[in-house]
């Protein structure tokens, strides 16, 4: 699929679809816990799709009819072992949050987990070690370090120490270690993206999980507890948000973003302060967060905490004067896709002066120009290159636009709602 994008001018308000993040965490503890939790407004995406078919696969019963409220019926703990390999797609939060679920599962039980291509190169060995040292037997069957991966219960406690480069890692066993038989410690010497632990660890506070976290470089969970049951609304996604953030900086723009909680522990929150610090017109409000086209200028961004904001950034700076510098976000390299290579090629294709560092971007404000482009199977790669393309004169078509469906199905649809001439093909 393609998605052909115009010159575009932004008027009017809009709300963002729920979290992802959110969303996928509130289907595995569900999934676990004891009694029927109701999830409502949850993300209708490929990649909530495939943690909501995965925790069927482990014994949950979820019924999505209807599209606002989810109803799971969770496992109490006590996993199904299914005949058939689980399948996450594109989701690596599905499958590394799954991975620590699945070593609950009764002594002696093998699962295996596999997903698309691009997960087959995604990391899991340090997550894997971990479960090894806390009594599961994980391996990855390639022995590559990625999946297909096979879990043998049973997750009993004790003590790892883990590198998260992903903090995925960190949730999966925070989230799984709780149902452990007897108590783990956790020692993290490294942990990027560590916002989205606080948000794993949130999710552990409302359901009353007796933990210590020790200034998130050490975790000791009390075993032998139990999820119970809860009725939870799943805030607005501001991962999603930053694509239009981004948008209305950058072009004739004037629109409002609703339902954005600034008090949640979503990461990306902090892209609101980013274009603030590059002179960006940003109100929020009770009504919303406003945000009209503006002046930018070049500034130093420390990236660890929002890397999946660094795509739609990496354009934003195109259009600034001066120089903007993205540092210390090496873990982007192993997304979907090495996102710093990747967002380097193509902003060079469209006339952009870029410099790809080890961790890092740097974008020298440039005039850019129309061009094929691709979007490299990579739903975020494809949205911020639409961005780029509503920018300038000339039309633009973005390749393998189909990536959005992951997490942002309607990302072409609300873009028009504001006047996008943006369409798909």
């Amino acid at each position: 699929m393609r998605l052909l994008a115009k010159k575009s001018r932004l008027r009017g308000t809009i709300a963002i679809p729920a979290s992802k993040s959110h969303t996928i965490r509130a289907v595995a503890i569900a999934s676990l816990a004891k009694g029927q939790s109701l999830v409502r407004n949850p993300l209708i995406s490929d990649d909530a799709i495939s943690a909501v078919n995965c925790y069927r696969l482990l014994g949950a019963k979820i019924d999505c009819t209807d599209k606002n409220c989810w109803k799971i019926t969770g496992t109490s703990g006590n996993l199904k072992v299914p005949d058939k390999i689980i399948d996450v797609g594109n989701s690596g939060t599905t499958l590394r949050l799954a991975l620590g679920s699945a070593a609950l599962a009764p002594k002696g039980q093998k699962i295996t987990f596999t997903g698309d291509a691009q997960i087959q190169t995604r990391p899991l060995k340090p997550l894997l070690d971990s479960l090894n040292d806390l009594g599961a037997k994980a391996r990855c069957l390639k022995s590559n370090g990625s999946a297909p991966a096979e879990i043998e219960g049973q997750l009993i406690g004790g003590k790892t120490t883990i590198e998260c480069f992903t903090s995925q890692y960190l949730s999966s066993l925070l989230l799984a270690t709780p149902l452990a038989q007897k108590d783990t410690e956790i020692i993290v010497p490294l942990l990027n993206e560590p916002d989205y632990v606080k948000m794993t660890l949130d999710w552990l506070g409302w359901q009353n999980i007796k933990y210590e976290n020790q200034q998130m470089s050490r975790f000791k969970i009390k075993g032998g507890q139990q999820y119970k049951a809860f009725d939870r609304q799943i805030p607005a996604d501001f991962s999603s948000a930053t694509f239009f953030l981004c948008a209305a900086a950058i072009l004739d723009a004037d629109i409002t973003i609703t339902g954005l909680d600034f008090s949640d522990s979503q990461p990306d929150k902090a892209v609101v302060d980013y274009l603030k610090q590059m002179g960006a017109k940003i109100e929020v409000t009770p009504a919303g967060v406003h945000i009209k086209s503006s002046q930018l200028k070049g500034i130093e961004i420390d990236m660890n905490r929002t890397p999946d904001a660094l795509p739609a950034m990496a354009v934003t700076a195109a259009f600034a004067s001066g120089t903007t510098k993205f540092l210390n976000v090496p873990q982007a390299r192993k997304k979907e896709t090495d996102r710093i290579k990747c967002m380097a090629e193509e902003l060079a294709k469209l006339g952009a002066k870029v410099e790809e560092l080890p961790d890092g971007l740097i974008v020298h404000q440039s005039k850019l120009k129309a061009t094929e482009l691709d979007g490299r199977g990579d739903h975020r790669i494809v949205m911020a290159l639409s961005l780029a393309a509503m920018a300038i004169e000339q039309p633009c078509t973005i390749d393998t636009a189909e990536a959005m469906n992951v997490t942002f199905p309607d990302y072409v649809k609300l873009m028009k709602q504001l006047g996008a001439d943006i369409n798909l093909s």
